[in-house]
């Protein structure tokens, strides 16, 4: 029997119950002093339609349910190319994640999601608010460094990247 991957492309009709796991990890950061990240209602059911469109909201489905939802896509950021202070350190090209919500926490489920998209691409961007401690304790814990200031015209956030280094193997004897 062929082992059925948990992490998915988005559908069209689950694009409701993905509003409403946004609207809640809205509520988690607003209680945990993150209240300015997302609290305008972001990400919008148009942005998520985008998403959805460009092939890149993916889903974790966990016995039948979907446990999580993030943005991951290999490409240039536009914002991780001309708005940095700081340096990224890591090769091109690279893949991106963003806008990273659970339904449950503390079951390791944003952990894989991010393994997930590392084995995608050994080069990964990601960035988060000043305030979120979560996501800050997430990608560091899953091997981020942060290394960047973002500058987009919401705010400023924290740019982190890892990535494979391969080590020269020659040696001068």
């Amino acid at each position: 029997m062929k082992k059925i991957e948990p992490i998915r492309h988005a559908c069209q009709n689950e694009l409701e119950q993905i509003m409403e796991i946004y609207a809640a990890a809205r509520a988690f950061m607003a209680a945990n002093g993150n209240e300015e990240q997302w609290g305008d209602g972001y990400p919008q059911k148009k942005i998520l339609q985008e998403d959805l469109e460009k092939n890149q909201l993916y889903v974790y489905e966990e016995d039948g349910k979907i446990g999580a939802v993030f943005v991951f896509f290999i490409g240039k950021e536009p914002d991780y190319e001309t708005s940095v202070s700081g340096e990224w350190t890591s090769p091109k090209p690279y893949g991106v994640l963003h806008r990273i919500a659970v339904v449950t926490y503390g079951k390791g489920i944003a952990s894989k999601c991010i393994q997930w998209c590392y084995e995608q691409c050994h080069c990964m961007r990601g960035d988060t608010g000043q305030k979120n401690k979560s996501m800050q304790r997430l990608f560091e814990k899953n091997g981020f460094t942060q290394c960047a200031m973002i500058h987009p015209w919401y705010g400023e956030m924290l740019g982190y990247e890892k990535y494979e280094r391969k080590e020269s193997t020659n040696v001068n004897l």
